[in-house]
């Protein structure tokens, strides 16, 4: 079954760090975002407080995912909106911090990365909170379970439970797959306000994962009011061959949508109408135990 989550490739090494060519120096490189003044960065933030050097830094990781996990100097400034000799210097200093691998021509994250998301999976209250429903659901029912939350144009799993049946590998925590296209994304989406998902929808490029995928903006805007007026989201194979998922959304004691939590199945084990009989009363169960606690 294809698996359309990004996620890095962590290999194994190191290599030696060089010093950078004192010619290659870029301003971008530099503590201060390139152009910073008061205009917000985001709400209560001006962009003058913002390091740029971090949201560079972060940037080059983020260039790496399932499809491109080795990448050449190039590609990352491409990928990371960097000149050459800046991607350069981001990618040795990751390096010589034990984050990236290089082979002399390619580079690669180390498993160290992995420290930045389990820092989020320790200290974060959401996923410990979560997880014990999810097992109840996948055992309950004999299949997976996970929850995500938005992040930009994908849903990130923040946790996962599976009752020992392989379903898809884009549930696993940490793994990020498109919004558009998947049942936990949708309710999230459908949590927005109408405007932030029309700005949403205009920024997307629809591509048809599978014969099944919704790639008219006007057809995937029905859909998600749809979900916005039923309180949950039933996903037929857009992501992948096989994959069906019903999601709902969390809210938290003060009513707001904090993640979404899906149940999902092989397509062969259970139609549409069976998923919504058995894990509707479920998902809900699971909802209404976990707002107070969210």
């Amino acid at each position: 079954m294809a698996s359309y989550a990004r996620s890095g490739w962590p290999l194994d090494g190191t290599a030696a760090f060089h010093a950078p060519d004192p010619a290659a120096v870029d301003l971008a490189a530099t503590d201060g975002p390139s152009g910073a003044d008061d205009a917000p960065a985001s709400e209560g933030i001006s962009r003058r407080d913002l390091v740029g050097g971090l949201e560079k830094g972060l940037a080059v990781i983020e260039a790496f995912d399932q499809d491109k996990p080795r990448l050449s100097i190039s590609e990352v400034a491409q990928r990371a909106g960097l000149t050459r000799a800046a991607a350069r210097r981001y990618l040795l200093t990751l390096t010589h911090l034990g984050f990236m691998h290089h082979d002399g021509r390619q580079f690669a994250l180390s498993p160290r990365v992995l420290r930045l998301g389990q820092s989020y999976m320790h200290s974060s209250r959401l996923p410990r909170v979560i997880q014990p429903e999810l097992h109840k659901i996948a055992y309950a029912l004999q299949e997976a379970s996970s929850a995500g939350v938005l992040d930009h144009d994908d849903v990130i799993s923040v946790a996962a439970a599976s009752a020992g049946r392989l379903v898809s590998a884009t549930l696993q925590p940490g793994t990020r797959v498109p919004a558009y296209c998947t049942a936990n994304g949708r309710v999230l989406l459908a949590a927005l306000p109408q405007a932030d998902v029309d700005a949403w929808l205009v920024r997307q490029r629809l591509r048809p994962l599978t014969p099944h995928t919704i790639t008219g903006a006007e057809r995937l805007r029905v859909e998600i009011a749809r979900v916005r007026a039923q309180g949950h989201a039933l996903v037929d194979q857009e992501l992948e061959l096989g994959l069906r998922t019903l999601s709902v959304p969390l809210r938290n004691f003060r009513g707001e949508v904090v993640a979404a939590m899906n149940l999902s199945v092989h397509a062969a084990r259970m139609r549409p109408d069976e998923l919504l009989d058995r894990g509707l009363p479920v998902l809900l169960q699971a909802q209404a135990l976990l707002k107070p606690l969210l």
